[in-house]
């Protein structure tokens, strides 16, 4: 087996996948600023997808605090 095969079939990520649901107000966007998914009732994304791109850290802490910002928005 080469080097470039051994390395596809053996290789993995580690990253965390973050911004698949974009935040904003434009045609491309997932969510809006208050994470409701635009055309949709009652559903909020709350999560990592919301990131606009990855932390410099692991994204749970990150991830805790969108959950608390979504708590606020749906009890308020």
């Amino acid at each position: 087996m080469d080097l470039p095969e051994f390395v596809r079939s053996h290789a993995t990520t580690v990253y965390h996948p973050v911004g698949t649901c974009k935040m904003g107000d434009d045609r491309s966007a997932v969510v809006d600023k208050e994470l409701r998914v635009h055309s949709i009732d009652a559903l909020r994304v709350v999560d990592a997808s919301v990131m606009p791109r990855i932390v410099g850290a692991n994204t749970n802490a990150p991830t805790i605090a969108i959950a608390e910002r979504a708590t606020d928005l749906i009890l308020n």
